[in-house]
């Protein structure tokens, strides 16, 4: 197996077509027709994610945040990129980011996500005719659950010591907007869709406010928590799917960059 068959399968899984038009998504560093056995999924590349590859010999990285996300004028050692993208060309390892073409994928993280709190009757806010998928999710659960039960369910799939919120406690969830990462403008479809809750990421100020004046709940899982949690299950889903690999796994010294005093 080589390089270009693993972004084969990738772009079957996460079409590109479904990125948004400001992302860079796709095959963004090496070469593909290196031969590749052991691959590595994380959410982010960073100092330590590199370190990790180099050390356990990876020929791949599956890194769902861009490197680079705009335009490079430079690629020295004097920044964080250029040192990040000239220890993987130097260690020959090859980069592949699908981003917004993951989150949208019809196995992609807000599918994930949806499926992991056990939501049914799942479908995106925006449907893609072309790819499936689409925009965001949503679903419902069988039965009523209580906002403060939600939130439970939550910290536990994502294995979180603590989630935000905005609404009551006591409220009454069926119907669950998602949208992961920072979508706090995905409210809208939340909204629009009578929605009980609308989880995401990460959102700004007046977000939460207007969510509090329209009635509906609002709970932040964190960008980190959210995402890495369907990019661990990327590493499951290459290594069942793809022969030929010696070893995928999905980063250990990744963690999140935010903590709490």
């Amino acid at each position: 197996m080589n390089v270009q068959d693993v972004c084969v399968f990738m772009e079957n899984f996460a079409p590109k077509a479904l990125a948004e038009s400001w992302d860079n998504t796709g095959f963004l560093v090496g070469e593909k027709t290196r031969r590749c056995s052991r691959i590595m999924t994380c959410l982010t590349i960073t100092p330590e994610t590199v370190q990790e590859a180099v050390m356990k010999k990876a020929d791949m990285i599956i890194a769902h945040h861009p490197m680079p996300f705009r335009a490079l004028k430079e690629l020295t050692s004097e920044t964080t990129v250029g040192r990040l993208l000239r220890s993987l060309i130097k260690n020959d390892i090859a980069l592949y980011c699908p981003h917004t073409s993951f989150d949208s994928a019809p196995r992609g993280i807000n599918q994930q996500l949806a499926e992991g709190l056990g939501l049914e009757e799942i479908q995106p806010f925006v449907p893609s005719a072309e790819c499936g998928g689409g925009t965001g999710r949503m679903g419902v659960f069988k039965e009523e659950q209580t906002l403060s039960s939600f939130l439970e369910k939550v910290k536990s799939l994502l294995n979180l010591p603590y989630v935000q919120y905005v609404g009551d406690p006591g409220a009454v969830v069926r119907k669950v907007g998602i949208g992961c990462g920072a979508a706090g403008e995905f409210l809208q479809y939340a909204l629009r869709f009578n929605c009980d809750v609308f989880l995401t990421g990460e959102t700004n100020f007046h977000t939460c406010l207007e969510a509090k004046a329209q009635g509906i709940g609002l709970v932040l899982m964190t960008h980190f928590a959210g995402e890495k949690y369907a990019c661990d299950r990327l590493a499951d889903i290459l290594r069942d799917e793809l022969s030929g690999l010696e070893n995928v796994w999905a980063s250990e010294d990744e963690v999140e960059p935010l903590a709490i005093f």
